[in-house]
């Protein structure tokens, strides 16, 4: 996938560095909680390194959520990578759900 995600860049040099911002609450759909192009993602971008926010480099996802207003909830299309993008996150974060812990406990009383 670098290589496709390489390919588009050169093709698309013209095109500003760009960025969105994703909201969630663990309840409802994510929604866009910031976007911009130039220096705006460069200011988002740089406030999510500070934050501590994990950062996932998509152009192509990028593109397609940059057509999204504000508050907007990410279309149906979107959830099943979205969900997968949010829960790598939240085990980098160590955050797993209970049944995990469960089953981790299980294996470690199995050994």
């Amino acid at each position: 996938m670098k290589n496709e995600d390489d390919n588009y860049r050169k093709d698309n040099q013209h095109t500003e560095r760009q960025a969105v911002a994703l909201g969630f609450d663990g309840q409802h759909t994510p929604t866009v909680t910031a976007k911009g192009t130039g220096l705006v993602a460069e200011e988002i971008i740089a406030l999510a390194e500070e934050a501590g926010v994990h950062i996932h480099k998509n152009p192509h996802l990028s593109d397609f959520l940059q057509r999204l207003e504000l508050g907007e909830e990410i279309p149906k299309e979107l959830y099943f990578l979205i969900a997968e993008l949010i829960a790598f996150v939240y085990m980098l974060d160590g955050k797993f759900p209970e049944q995990w812990n469960n089953m981790h406990q299980k294996i470690v009383e199995e050994v």
